[in-house]
C-alpha cells in the first residue's frame, strides 16, 4: 500500500464527506467536459446506442413495463407495492385484502392493449380481470362470469405475475441456476457478476447464512472459471452491526470473513467485487478492504475488486485511495444505490450537509469525472455500471481504441445497449445478477425500478416518447454549469428543513465521522465537577454511571422544603407583572438565544444526560435536539400567534382580543428526557407570558440546573424561572398552594390523578389548567403483508432504545397469527445482537434503568413471569442493568399495566380481525401511541380512523416524535393535551381578555366621515 497516496485521499475524503454541493462540482465541472470535437463524436455514438435501446424495447419487458407504467402514475405505485409485499403473505385472507388494496382503484382498462409488448398487455387484461373480481362487487357481469373460480384465481393469477417480475430481475433462484441461464443464447458474450441476494444481516443467523451462500456460489461458479464470472459481496450481509459505532467488532470480523472468501475465491481463480454500502460506512470498507487488499496470501491474484458509487461527493477521492493500494484493483463505478435514504438519514439527523448530490445530473457529472480518472489509473482495472447512452458513448470516446476495461449492467435492464458493441466492436459486458429465491427479491427489485424508473433517470426518459433525442442526451455538465452547482431548491439543508425563515432545525453530531465520534465519547465521559447548590450532590462518574446504584436524592425536611417552595413561588409571583408586559417579541428572543446556548452547550450538557441519566449517546444528542427544537418553535409559534386580533362589530364599537399569561405555573418534568421535556413545558409558560417555578425529576437535578443557568443567561429573568429540586414533597408544595395558576406534568398517571386531586380540592382557589402527558401500554400491530426486516428493526429500536423508558416506548408487539413464529425468530436474533453496558460507551444500545426502585420492581416482575419468557439476555452482573426480554402473553386484555423499562409482550392475531384487535387494546383506557406495520392502505386508514390515541405510527418506529412534525400527547389515561410541539400548545397556558370599546360614546364614530357621501 502506498501509504503517502492514501492517507492523501482519506484526508481528501474527510474534507469532501459533507462539503457543499457548488464547492464540490467545482472541481468536477471541468474535468466531466470535454472539447467541441469529442462533444460531437460522442453525440454520434449515443445517438446510434438509443437507437438500439429503442428498436430493443419490442423485447424489453421492463422498458414496456415503464413506459406503460410510470411510476408517478396510480397503477405504477400499485404494481410496485404488490410486487414488494404479495410473495410473503402466507395467508389467503390478507392476500386477498392487499389485491384488493392494490388493484381496486386503479384504471387498467386504460392500459389494455396499449403497450407494444404482449406480456405487458397479458398482465394488463389478468389486472383489468382482477380488478373487476376484487372491486366490482357481486353484481357485475364479469365477476358472475367468473365467480366460480373466485378469490383463489385471482391470488394464482397474480402470484404467477408476480414469479414472472422475478424471473426478470433474479438470474435464478440458486447459483447453479443462474450459471445454467448465463449460458442461454441472449447472454452470448457476456459474463456475470452473481450477487446472492440479501440487503444486510438482522441477526447473527442471517450472516451465518449468506457467508456460506457466498461461500457455496464461490465453488460453484469456480467449478468453470473459463467463463468469467465472478461474485459481489455485501459486507452488510455478513454482520447485523455493520455500524461505526460498533467499530471494534465489526471491521476486525469482517475483515477475517472477507481475507477467508477472498482466499478462496483466489484460489478458483475467480474474481470477487465488495459492493457498495451506505456513506456512512464508506470509512470501515475502506479499511477492511485495503486490510484484505494488502495480504500476502492474495499477491499476484488480480481478481480483487470494490464498488463506488458517483452520486457519493468522496468518489473521486476513493479512486485515488484505490489507485494507491501496492496492487491491481478492478472498480466498479455506479451511480448509487442508497439517495432517498442517504437524504432522508441526513435531514433527521440534523448534519450540516449532504454525503451526496441532489440532483441527478450532477451524480452524472460526478460519473464521468470518476470515469476519467479510473481510465488513466495505473492500478485500477474499470468497470462502467449504467444503462446511459450518452455515459456508455463518453467512456468509448476516453478509452480510444483501449478495451481494457469492462461495461456492466444489471440484469433485466438495459436490453440493446450493449449487445452490437460486445458482439461486434469487442467490448467486455457483466451483468449484475442477483441470485435468490423470488421471495427474497422484493426490496431489491423495488429499490432498482425506484432508482432506474425516476422522472430524472436515463431509463425513465427513454421510455417517455414525448422525450426529444437531444433531450435524453443533455449534456449534464452544461446542465449544473447552467445553475452553478446549486444544491436542488426542493431539497434543503436540514438546518432549513422546517421551510420556515428564521425557524432552524436543531443541529445534530455525525457520529459517521470517526473524528466527531471520538470526541464526544471523550467529552461525555469527562468526569462532572462535583455538584453543587441545586445539584443534589449526585456522585461524578467516567464511564461508570451505569455502576451507581442509587436512591433518589435525600431530601431536607418536608417543612424546610415547604418554606423553599414558598419562596420561590413568591419570587416568581412579584416577577409576574413585569416579564407578562415584556413584548412577545422579546421573549421568543430569549428562548432563541437559549436555543442556541444548548447547541453551543452541547457536550457538556450531553455529558450530564449520560453521567446523571444514564442517557446513550445517540439519546443525549437527541435530548439536546428536542429542547432546543422546542425553543426556537415555541418562539415562532408565539409571533404567529400571540399577537392581539381585531374582531368584527357593529359601526362605532372595536372588539379586540388579547392572549396574556396568566401568572405563575408550576412545571414538574420526569427523569426520562430531563432537558427535553424539563425545558419544552418551561418555555412554553415563559414565552406565553407566565413566569415559572420548574421541579425537576429527583433523580435528575443536575441537568435542570445546567438549562435553567442558560436560560438566565439567554436573558430570562431569575425570578422569572425559579428552579426547585427535590422530591415528590416539592411537588405536593407546589400543587397545593393556591398562587399557582397551571401546572404543566409528565409522569405516570396515578401522580396526574394526584396533581388534579389537589388543584381542586381547595374549594377556595381559583381553578386552574393542568397539562397532564402520562404514560401508555403501547401497541404495535403487524400483519402479515409487513416486511419482517423493517419490523425487527422498528420494534428494536421502539422497545430497547432508552432502556424502553420512553413513555412512548412499545410495550405490547401484536403479530398476525401466520408471520408470528417468523417474526418472533428473527426479533429474537435481533435482540442477541444488543449490547447492554455503560452508556458512555458508543457501542451500547441498552444502558441501566434510571435508579434502584425501578430495578427492584422491573426485576420482581420479570421474575413473576419467567415461564413466559420467550426471550432475555445477559447483563452485566452488577449496576441497574434490566435484561431485554420478550414475554409472551395470551391476549391483549392478559396486560393490565405499563411496564417502564425494556420488557416487551407479544401476542397474536387472527388475519381479518384488524379492527377487532384494536378495539381490544383502545377498552385499556390509554391513547398515547400506537403502530402498525402493514402494506395494505386500507388497513392503514381503518387504524387512523379507529385507534384512540394520540401518535399513531405506520410502517416506522414508534419513538422519536419530532417537534412541529409529530406533535406529541395521548388521551384518555394517557393525558390531557393540547399535544406538545404542536401548533395549539401554547394556547392552554394563556388567559383569553376580550375588550369591547363604544366608541359613539365620545360623540359618533369619526371613520365614517371619510366615507364617499354617494347619493346622500
Amino acid at each position: 500500500m502506498t501509504t503517502a497516496v492514501t492517507s492523501a485521499a482519506r484526508e481528501a475524503m474527510a474534507k469532501l464527506y459533507r462539503a457543499s454541493e457548488p464547492e464540490v462540482l467545482k472541481g468536477l465541472l471541468q474535468h466531466a467536459a470535454m472539447d467541441t470535437d469529442s462533444r460531437e463524436r460522442v453525440m454520434g455514438h449515443a445517438s446510434g446506442l438509443l437507437a438500439d435501446l429503442r428498436a430493443a424495447q419490442s423485447r424489453g419487458w421492463v422498458n414496456q413495463f415503464l413506459q406503460e407504467y410510470r411510476l408517478n402514475s396510480s397503477e405504477g405505485v400499485a404494481l410496485l407495492s404488490l410486487a414488494e409485499a404479495f410473495l410473503r403473505v402466507p395467508d389467503p385472507e390478507t392476500a386477498d385484502l392487499l389485491i384488493a388494496d392494490k388493484l381496486g382503484d386503479a384504471d387498467w382498462r386504460a392500459h389494455a392493449g396499449k403497450s407494444n409488448s404482449k406480456l405487458v398487455n397479458s398482465a394488463t387484461w389478468g389486472l383489468v380481470v382482477g380488478r373487476v373480481l376484487v372491486g366490482e362487487g357481486t353484481t357485475g357481469p364479469l365477476r358472475r362470469l367468473i365467480s366460480r373460480a373466485g378469490e383463489p384465481f385471482v391470488r394464482q393469477a397474480v402470484g404467477a405475475a408476480m414469479k414472472m417480475m422475478g424471473e426478470i430481475f433474479v438470474m435464478g433462484r440458486t447459483i447453479d441456476e443462474a450459471a445454467k441461464r448465463m449460458r442461454r443464447p441472449e447472454h452470448k458474450g457476456f459474463t456475470a457478476s452473481f450477487d446472492m441476494l440479501g440487503e444486510a444481516a438482522r441477526t447473527h443467523a442471517d450472516a451465518e447464512r449468506y457467508l456460506k451462500a457466498y461461500a457455496d456460489a464461490i465453488d460453484a461458479i469456480g467449478r468453470d472459471p473459463a467463463a468469467g464470472h465472478s461474485i459481489s459481496v455485501k459486507l452488510s450481509a455478513l454482520h447485523p452491526r455493520y455500524e461505526v459505532a460498533r467499530w471494534n467488532e465489526c471491521v476486525p470480523a469482517l475483515t477475517e470473513m472477507l481475507e477467508a472468501l477472498a482466499v478462496q475465491a483466489a484460489s478458483k481463480g475467480i474474481a470477487l467485487t465488495v459492493d457498495a454500502e451506505e456513506s456512512e460506512r464508506l470509512e470501515m470498507s475502506l479499511d477492511i478492504i485495503g486490510t484484505v487488499a494488502a495480504l500476502p496470501s492474495l499477491k499476484g491474484w488480480e481478481g480483487f475488486g470494490m464498488a463506488v458509487q458517483a452520486y457519493g461527493k468522496r468518489a473521486r477521492p476513493v479512486i485515488a485511495w484505490a489507485n494507491g493500494l501496492d496492487r491491481i484493483m478492478n472498480v466498479r463505478l455506479v451511480k448509487g444505490a442508497y439517495w432517498d435514504s442517504e437524504i432522508k438519514r441526513t435531514q433527521v439527523e440534523g448534519l450540516a450537509d449532504y454525503p451526496l448530490f441532489t440532483r441527478k445530473a450532477a451524480t452524472d457529472v460526478s460519473y464521468l469525472a470518476v470515469a476519467r480518472d479510473m481510465l488513466d489509473a495505473e492500478n485500477i482495472r474499470p468497470a462502467f455500471a449504467s444503462h446511459n447512452a450518452l455515459t456508455v458513448a463518453t467512456i468509448m470516446e476516453w478509452a480510444g481504441n483501449s478495451r481494457d476495461f469492462e461495461f456492466q449492467r444489471l440484469h433485466g435492464m438495459g436490453d440493446g445497449l450493449y449487445e452490437r458493441l460486445v458482439r461486434e466492436n469487442g467490448y467486455h459486458c457483466r451483468v449484475y445478477a442477483p441470485v435468490g429465491g423470488h421471495r427474497d427479491l422484493l426490496a431489491y427489485l423495488v429499490r432498482r425500478l425506484l432508482e432506474n424508473g425516476a422522472n430524472s433517470s436515463f431509463v425513465h426518459q427513454l421510455a417517455d416518447e414525448r422525450l426529444t433525442e437531444a433531450e435524453i442526451l443533455a449534456d449534464p455538465v452544461e446542465k449544473i454549469a447552467a445553475v452553478g452547482g446549486r444544491r436542488h431548491p426542493s431539497i434543503p439543508l436540514p438546518v432549513a428543513l422546517f421551510g420556515v425563515e428564521g425557524h432552524r432545525n436543531s443541529a445534530g453530531l455525525d457520529l459517521s465521522d470517526v473524528a466527531t465520534l471520538e470526541a464526544t465519547v471523550q467529552a461525555v465521559n469527562t468526569p462532572l465537577p462535583p455538584a453543587g447548590g441545586a445539584g443534589g450532590g449526585l456522585p461524578a462518574s467516567s464511564n461508570g454511571a451505569a455502576d451507581v446504584e442509587r436512591e433518589p436524592t435525600p431530601n431536607p425536611s418536608r417543612k424546610r422544603e415547604g418554606n423553599d417552595v414558598a419562596s420561590a413561588i413568591g419570587r416568581a409571583h412579584a416577577a409576574f407583572p413585569a416579564w407578562s408586559r415584556t413584548s412577545v417579541d422579546d421573549r421568543a428572543t430569549c428562548l432563541e438565544r437559549l436555543a442556541d446556548l444548548l447547541e453551543s452547550n452541547r457536550k457538556e450538557l450531553m455529558a450530564i444526560c449520560v453521567q446523571e441519566a444514564f442517557k446513550t449517546i445517540p439519546d443525549a444528542i437527541g435530548e439536546v435536539r428536542e429542547a432546543a427544537d422546542f425553543c426556537r418553535y415555541y418562539a415562532r409559534e408565539a409571533r404567529t400567534k400571540l399577537q392581539s386580533i381585531e374582531l368584527p362589530g357593529p359601526t362605532g364599537e372595536r372588539n379586540t382580543l388579547h392572549i396574556e399569561g396568566r401568572g405563575v405555573w408550576a412545571t414538574i418534568a420526569p427523569w426520562n428526557f430531563p432537558l427535553a421535556i424539563f425545558l419544552g413545558q418551561t418555555v412554553a409558560a415563559l414565552v406565553t407570558g407566565n413566569t415559572v417555578v420548574a421541579k425537576p425529576a429527583p433523580q435528575t437535578p443536575r441537568i435542570a440546573a445546567a438549562a435553567v443557568r442558560l436560560a438566565h443567561q439567554a436573558g430570562v429573568p431569575e425570578d422569572a424561572l425559579v428552579l426547585v429540586p427535590g422530591g415528590p414533597e416539592v411537588g405536593a408544595a407546589l400543587t397545593a398552594d393556591a398562587r399557582i395558576q397551571g401546572v404543566a406534568f409528565t409522569g405516570s398517571t396515578g401522580t396526574a390523578r394526584k396533581i388534579a386531586r389537589a388543584l381542586l380540592d381547595d374549594e377556595t382557589r381559583p381553578i386552574v389548567p393542568l397539562i397532564a402527558e402520562t404514560g401508555g401500554i403501547n401497541a404495535m400491530i403487524v400483519d402479515s403483508t409487513a416486511l419482517p426486516e423493517q419490523v425487527v428493526a422498528d420494534v428494536i429500536a421502539s422497545s430497547f432504545r432508552s432502556a424502553g423508558q420512553r413513555c412512548s416506548a412499545l410495550r405490547l408487539l401484536l403479530v398476525q397469527a401466520d408471520v408470528a413464529d417468523t417474526v418472533i425468530e428473527m426479533l429474537s436474533g435481533a435482540m442477541d445482537t444488543l449490547t447492554i453496558g455503560d452508556p458512555g460507551d458508543p457501542a451500547t444500545d441498552v444502558g441501566p434503568v434510571i435508579d434502584q426502585a425501578a430495578y427492584d420492581r422491573l426485576m420482581g416482575y420479570r421474575e413473576s413471569v419467567r415461564a413466559r419468557w420467550v426471550k432475555t439476555l445477559d447483563a452485566p452482573a452488577t449496576g441497574l442493568f434490566v435484561p431485554p426480554t420478550l414475554i409472551r402473553i395470551d391476549a391483549v386484555e392478559d396486560l393490565t399495566q405499563e411496564w417502564f423499562g425494556p420488557v416487551l409482550h407479544v401476542a397474536t392475531w387472527e388475519a381479518g380481525k384488524l379492527s377487532e384487535t384494536i378495539a381490544r387494546v383502545n377498552a385499556k383506557g390509554y391513547g398515547l401511541t400506537m403502530g402498525l406495520h402493514s402494506r395494505i392502505a386500507r388497513a392503514a386508514e381503518v387504524t387512523e380512523a379507529e385507534a384512540a390515541v394520540g401518535n399513531l405510527y405506520i410502517n416506522r418506529s414508534m419513538i422519536g416524535a419530532v417537534v412541529g412534525s409529530q406533535p406529541f400527547g395521548g388521551e384518555g389515561l394517557s393525558g390531557t393535551g393540547p399535544k406538545a410541539g404542536g401548533p395549539r400548545y401554547l394556547y392552554r397556558f394563556c388567559a383569553e381578555r376580550a375588550v369591547s370599546v363604544d366608541t359613539t360614546s365620545a360623540g359618533g364614530n369619526a371613520t365614517l366621515l371619510s366615507l364617499d357621501e354617494g347619493g346622500i
